[in-house]
């Protein structure tokens, strides 16, 4: 089947005077190829050409331009018909899309929410998330701010950062005092475990020094003269001695006295009345010993030891209260007995002061050194007796 060509220069003028430009521009219309439907068999118009079968034209026939497209009859016709647009013309006459179903808004809260406040302020716009502007949608331009609001809020702010900054180093403050604390308190517990140690330690050794003391204590009665005081309420009560817990040494205060004197004065007091007090023990400045009270009996020496503790009065010529010799060595040897019989030590050795501060005796209390001198040697006198 051949090609037939036909002229469409009528037909533009037509559909000019029409109104319509049949899908192109007036200025910029271009001959477009018509489909005919003839005898079954579709036929392309290239302007003044045609080929069957709508193929193009061969070589050294007219071709069409770049911009002409092969355009159907019935295309043509309908262009005719109504204008179509520029950019259906570059879709090359195909309908446009149909616009999405649009999907149904539901009527949540969120929905509900926007209707409401749409209804309640429409000078904001669309409910919460819509345009907030008061002019019915149209933006403003932004109001200038006031200086004086800009200075209140910088100063608002700084003082909020101040305060910010004041509670992050009042925190790190409380926290470097909490490390403090717990270092001192972890350096106090390991002094003092460690002290308790040391402690431990000196108690264990001196407790062993007490037992082999104790254990090689046979020290011989000293001469002793027993010289009983007169039963009476005043120097010797009669009664019964607990438990010996301490050895008490004291001095006469009486300096030249001798231990026969003391020992009257002793007796004197049942009769006199005058006051009470006694001692188991009186080594005179000559170094003899007269025992006043039985072992077995109380004396009316230490006013809250009496029950538990033994006693021995000591005479001196010296008013610094300093003993004579003779009267020391019989104060190591006697000391050494007694403690011996009661099983003790030389650290169970009291002064009077040790227990009531009353200064007695008045050369070992202001003379500290020469009390631990006194037990130094008492320890000695012990040992060398098991020699």
């Amino acid at each position: 089947m051949g090609l037939e060509f036909i002229d469409i220069t009528r037909e533009e003028e037509r559909t000019r005077a029409n109104g319509t430009t049949g899908g192109r521009r007036p200025d910029t219309a271009r001959p477009r190829p018509v489909k005919r439907q003839a005898a079954g068999t579709p036929e392309l118009i290239y302007g003044n050409q045609r080929e069957p079968g709508g193929r193009r034209p061969a070589p050294g026939q007219a071709q069409r331009s770049d911009r002409q497209r092969p355009v159907s009859v019935q295309a043509q016709r309908s262009n005719r018909q109504r204008p179509v647009s520029v950019q259906t013309q570059r879709n090359g006459m195909r309908r446009p899309a149909a616009a999405p179903a649009q999907r149904p808004v539901q009527a949540g809260p969120a929905n509900q929410r926007r209707r409401r406040e749409s209804e309640e302020w429409p000078q904001y716009g669309n409910g919460r998330y819509g345009n907030r502007n008061t002019d019915g949608g149209r933006r403003q331009r932004p109001r200038p701010v006031d200086p004086e609001i800009r200075r209140e809020q910088m100063r608002r702010r700084k003082a909020r950062k101040r305060k910010k900054i004041a509670a992050r180093l009042i925190a790190m403050s409380i926290l470097l005092f909490i490390i403090a604390l717990a270092g001192i308190v972890l350096f106090k517990l390991i002094g003092g475990l460690t002290k308790e140690e040391e402690t431990v330690a000196k108690n264990y050794n001196a407790t062993v020094q007490r037992r082999e003391v104790i254990k090689a204590n046979e020290t011989i009665k000293p001469v002793i003269t027993e010289d009983f005081l007169t039963v009476n309420e005043y120097s010797r009560p009669g009664e019964k001695l607990g438990k010996v817990k301490n050895i008490f040494v004291h001095y006469t205060a009486n300096p030249g006295t001798s231990a026969a004197q003391n020992r009257s004065y002793f007796e004197n007091l049942g009769i006199t009345g005058e006051t009470s007090a006694s001692a188991h023990f009186v080594i005179g400045y000559e170094g003899e010993i007269i025992q006043c009270i039985p072992l077995e009996e109380i004396a009316y020496a230490v006013m809250q030891r009496n029950y538990d503790s033994i006693s021995i009065e000591c005479c001196y010529l010296s008013e610094d209260g300093k003993f004579t010799d003779a009267t020391y060595q019989s104060l190591l040897r006697l000391s050494a007995w007694l403690l011996k019989e009661y099983k003790l030590a030389p650290e169970d050795m009291r002064r009077h002061y040790d227990e009531g501060g009353k200064k007695c005796p008045l050369y070992y209390v202001e003379h500290e050194d020469e009390w631990e001198k006194f037990l130094s040697d008492l320890e000695k006198q012990i040992m060398s007796s098991q020699a």
